[in-house]
């Protein structure tokens, strides 16, 4: 296939959603862009645009077509960069995915990108759903749990994060702080769903939480944080957070169980692109940090 120019169109009539936009974009008349989806999908041989009144929607092959023209322009634009050998002038999108409890871990090393590449907007996905690189839904995922061991990822150890049991200050005032594990009656208890949870500590919620003792529940992470700090119960929090919130105090010794691996990943056709590998040394330098007190390491 030699349409190169012609999937370079296609990709900004999809990005842009209609054919003048994208004529604007790349400085062609709306002829000449037509005429380039014409032969695009002549050469493919089925449609990959349906046509509305309201400009082009991708059908299931253009959106395969779309992943295909995106990687080809982020690996040309990062040759680009390369030949003109000025890092400053890295721009564009960069799009990263974390599963919401561990995504105050990027803001450090986010504001540190964006001071060194002030031309890039960074796009962050939080949720349960893992992104398909493969697919270009993300340049890097940051993914807690065993190492994914998908053979065109190219994987890298971040760090292990800690959570335990928080109380707020004004939790402590009123109900006081409980001594240990088995101080817990009479406590009240912020947590999420523990069907289904992938979290750490869900094995010890099931089994040290009953019903009766939960003051609120809600698969919204950001819902349970709220809570917590408003004092409505206890509740896990990743260190990290519970640092950055402040006036909440651990009710446990660090514990082995309750921590998450959580791995670097991208794909090895962006890998070494410029843009991704500056953010990649940002996150590598933004590690989180060990708890004081914790007995236990990588190595055991």
């Amino acid at each position: 296939m030699d349409k190169w120019a012609e999937l370079r169109t296609a990709y900004q009539v999809a990005k842009l959603g209609t054919v003048s936009a994208a004529a604007d974009v790349l400085g062609f008349h709306r002829a000449t862009v037509n005429r380039h989806i014409d032969m695009l999908e002549a050469e493919i041989g089925a449609r990959i645009f349906i046509r509305h009144a309201r400009g082009y929607a991708l059908t299931d092959l253009g959106k395969e077509v779309l992943r295909v023209a995106q990687k080809t322009e982020e690996l040309i634009d990062d040759l680009a960069g390369r030949v003109q050998g000025d890092k400053a002038q890295l721009s564009g999108e960069i799009k990263l995915t974390i599963l919401a409890p561990f995504a105050g871990l990027l803001m450090g090393p986010i504001t540190a990108f964006r001071q060194q590449n002030p031309n890039c907007v960074v796009e962050i996905n939080a949720g349960e759903d893992l992104a398909r690189l493969e697919y270009g839904e993300a340049h890097i995922a940051l993914r807690a749990g065993p190492k994914p061991d998908h053979p065109d990822y190219v994987v890298s150890h971040f760090g292990r994060i800690w959570f335990n049991l928080y109380a707020h200050e004004s939790y402590i005032q009123r109900h006081s702080r409980p001594a240990g594990p088995d101080d817990l009656e009479g406590h009240k208890f912020v947590v999420p769903p523990v069907i289904g949870s992938r979290m750490p500590f869900g094995h010890w919620v099931a089994a040290n939480v009953r019903p009766d003792m939960i003051a609120l529940s809600s698969r919204d992470i950001a819902v349970n944080a709220e809570a917590i700090m408003a004092g409505v119960g206890l509740g896990f929090l990743g260190d990290h957070e519970a640092r950055n919130r402040g006036n909440l105090h651990a009710i446990f010794p660090p514990n082995k169980d309750w921590t998450a691996a959580v791995w670097l990943v991208t794909h090895v056709d962006l890998h070494r692109t410029e843009k991704v590998q500056a953010m990649l040394a940002c996150l590598k330098a933004g590690r989180p940090e060990t708890p004081k007190g914790a007995l236990w390491t990588e190595d055991g």
